[in-house]
């Protein structure tokens, strides 16, 4: 995982601090929203020329990261 998440960075400078690929203004969130409208790579990366299919699988290994993480009631 931490190859994947390598490639996900975070900095307020950038798009308000959203998670995004690196090196890109793509948030995270741009990329699943494609996924789950049922695009395929092939059509993302097309749409997206700077990104690669690891890039994408960064982006599932991170909304799985953030979909297991837990919280605590203070």
């Amino acid at each position: 995982m931490k190859e994947k998440t390598a490639r996900i960075v975070t900095d307020p400078d950038i798009c308000g601090g959203e998670a995004c690929l690196r090196n890109t203004r793509i948030p995270v969130h741009v990329i699943l929203s494609h996924l789950a409208a049922g695009e395929d790579y092939a059509v993302i990366l097309r749409n997206f020329p700077k990104l690669t299919r690891k890039d994408i699988l960064a982006c599932l290994d991170y909304a799985s990261f953030l979909a297991t993480e837990k919280s605590l009631a203070i």
